[in-house]
């Protein structure tokens, strides 16, 4: 049986898989036990101080998700479970972890309609050939979230279907930033609106993503994104370039009931953690103390890519990386750090940074703020 092997040059945590979901899954959970279970400590934790959900809530939340995605996904299933047997953990808890954004958000709307601090945050960015100094589509994002969680990078050679490299958390199976083989590349924003609700049982964010990942075609990833309905709203900046003279590149805000796509102005999408298009989703815009960040970032991102857009620079991996390291508004900058005046369960960082060249199939990558450690390169 495969089990997974960690890649020991450099300081990025990759981890080779292959085979079957379930010999991806046992190999996933057996190379990185110990930093999923280090995963599951801390979101079980958070669950309860910052989302007031109990740990025999969360698991029984997870047990109702568990039959969906069996349903759903089989093969998402079956990776879960070779992770649980890799890892020596309760398939139930492998399970939590990876609808820990439906657990999480929905309470996150629930609770954030009271004068609560909540939730963490994310800034991406993309443009399109024109726009690039190497005319490949770059896709970039900051991914904020808690800062004890383990990271980990997954070069992925499944029996069926594209080769992906993907970032995700320590024992969930769907990278939710990341590329595959057919030029797809995928970056993410959490989003929270007044509709999210756990209870709607539909097909969960992780999968969605690992969907997505697994696409062939844009067409295809698109459709992973906006067929039925959702549990909780979430948004998604996908683009694919097969070739130096085919790219497409397109955001999605999607809410539980309906989607809208936004094209790039003048090349370049940019997106953080609040609609853009709220009233014509029809649903109510959630925003909290701690969520307002987003908004900051977003209008400095929009700031930091104006020559883009504007024609007077080329967007280039080292561009990129200067306007991730960016500390306007600090410690609610692009570049996030812990904010003091929050609570230790309440805290959001930086916790990866990734650039990715689609064209080329490869990503820059650094766990961790930007600003602290080099950008370091890997390749499909």
């Amino acid at each position: 049986m495969h089990r997974g092997t960690y890649n020991t040059k450099g300081r990025l945590p990759v981890l080779r898989l292959k085979g079957s979901p379930y010999q991806i899954g046992y190999g996933h959970g057996k190379a990185a036990q110990d930093k999923i279970r280090h995963n599951l400590e801390t979101y079980f934790r958070r669950f309860k101080n910052e989302t007031q959900l109990s740990r025999d809530e969360a698991l029984a939340r997870a047990g109702k998700y568990l039959r969906v995605i069996r349903l759903a996904s089989p093969a998402y299933a079956r990776a879960m479970e070779g992770v649980a047997m890799g890892a020596n953990t309760r398939l139930l808890e492998i399970a939590a972890l990876n609808v820990r954004y439906e657990l999480m958000y929905s309470q996150f709307a629930r609770i954030g309609l009271k004068p609560h601090r909540r939730s963490g945050g994310c800034t991406a960015f993309g443009a399109l050939p024109e726009t690039t100094v190497n005319r490949h589509i770059l896709l970039a994002q900051n991914w904020d979230w808690i800062p004890q969680v383990e990271g980990l990078f997954l070069k992925i050679q499944p029996t069926k279907g594209p080769n992906v490299l993907c970032f995700t958390e320590a024992g969930v199976v769907g990278g939710k930033i990341g590329l595959n083989s057919e030029g797809i590349g995928l970056a993410i924003n959490g989003l929270v609106s007044s509709k999210d609700d756990w209870g709607r049982l539909r097909k969960p964010f992780h999968v969605i993503c690992w969907e997505i990942l697994g696409s062939k075609s844009l067409q295809e990833a698109l459709t992973r994104i906006t067929r039925g309905e959702r549990s909780c709203s979430a948004n998604f900046m996908v683009g694919q370039q097969r070739a130096l003279s085919s790219s497409k590149l397109v955001d999605v805000e999607s809410a539980p009931s309906s989607t809208l796509t936004i094209p790039p102005q003048k090349g370049v999408l940019t997106h953080t953690n609040h609609f853009l298009n709220a009233g014509k989703l029809g649903v109510k815009q959630i925003l909290d103390e701690e969520r307002r960040s987003t908004l900051h970032r977003h209008k400095r991102i929009n700031e930091l890519v104006k020559p883009v857009r504007d024609g007077d620079e080329k967007l280039s991996f080292n561009t990129a990386e200067k306007m991730l390291k960016d500390h306007d508004g600090r410690p609610e900058s692009v570049c996030r750090h812990e904010n003091s005046a929050f609570s230790k369960d309440e805290r959001y960082q930086t916790v990866v940074s990734v650039i990715m060249d689609l064209y080329a199939r490869q990503l820059k990558a650094t766990i961790g703020s930007p600003c602290l450690t080099n950008h370091q390169t890997l390749r499909l």
